[in-house]
């Protein structure tokens, strides 16, 4: 009985310390960039699922999530099948016309259906998009050695805000096209910066497959749980961030210079690692900002 006293008791807690979050983000674009690297560690199905419940529950109080999301591995995976090699340059897959096509085809018709209806389990409430659609993301060549990877040069925000008006998530899946209609590869924490500088988001939050960044790479211990974006592009110049994290990084630092509040770096093997970050003092990851603040939770 002692037990059950005291686990009704920590639930209560947690409901309270909760609600001034909820009430100061109601109403609150965020933009959650949800990667194929998320999923690692757990069921495909069970990650998802988790995943979103946490997004049902942020748009259940008030707040208007858009989801980007990647697909990185599954997209390796079916080059894999298909007998062709995957080769990686500073974070970026390199991208033929052939896996351009692949990267359409497991993104706009695995990927993205899949969110769409972990989501729409809960209610019809997510909406499935490509950044092709009605040219949502447009973009240019990034660097010809790269072939077809893109750059993002305008986001239709529009389209974005109307679905969010009609009181829908938005699910979107990282294609875009040029004014030829030449459909490039894009990487997702890229997209999810441009999103949420064009749609004039409270927070960016990035879920991976890591806990949050590191001073010392190979230390757990050296987590960083704040950081300005000034002083992570030094991590960036010296090499402490290097690799594939570098998209990611590069992405947080201009969404948080360009007006976005916060951006954060989280932990998406760990079950509903939004609400924990959203929701409580603590906080859970890495929180970059563009000043330094005093309170590290949401």
């Amino acid at each position: 009985m002692m037990n059950n006293a005291s686990n009704q008791d920590a639930t209560a807690q947690l409901l309270i310390e909760a609600l001034p979050y909820i009430r100061r983000f109601a109403g609150k674009v965020m933009v959650v960039k949800y990667g194929g690297n998320a999923l690692a560690g757990a069921s495909e199905s069970d990650a998802m699922s988790q995943f979103a419940k946490d997004i049902v529950l942020m748009h259940a109080v008030g707040i208007k999530p858009i989801v980007v999301h990647g697909g990185g591995p599954q997209i390796s995976d079916m080059m894999k099948r298909l007998g062709k090699e995957t080769e990686f340059r500073n974070g970026l897959r390199v991208t033929d016309a052939e896996t351009v096509s692949i990267a359409q085809m497991v993104l706009g018709g695995q990927v993205n259906p899949q969110l769409v209806a972990a989501i729409n389990v809960h209610g019809a409430l997510a909406v499935g998009l490509s950044g092709a659609d009605a040219s949502l993301v447009k973009a240019q060549p990034l660097d010809p050695e790269l072939g077809f990877v893109g750059e993002v040069t305008a986001v239709n925000a529009e389209i974005l805000k109307a679905l969010l008006d009609d009181n829908l998530i938005p699910v979107l899946a990282t294609i875009g096209v040029d004014d030829s209609g030449q459909a490039y590869n894009i990487n997702a924490d890229t997209v999810a910066g441009a999103v949420a500088e064009a749609v004039g988001a409270e927070k960016i939050i990035y879920l991976t497959d890591i806990e949050g960044l590191r001073s010392k790479v190979d230390d757990a211990s050296s987590l960083i749980r704040q950081i300005t974006s000034s002083e992570l592009a030094a991590l960036v110049t010296d090499g402490t961030i290097a690799g594939g994290m570098i998209p990611k990084v590069q992405s947080c630092i201009d969404a948080v210079n360009s007006g976005v509040a916060r951006a954060h770096i989280l932990d998406g093997r760990i079950p509903h690692v939004l609400l924990l970050e959203l929701f409580t003092d603590a906080g859970v990851g890495t929180m970059i900002t563009k000043e330094r603040v005093s309170h590290v939770g949401a």
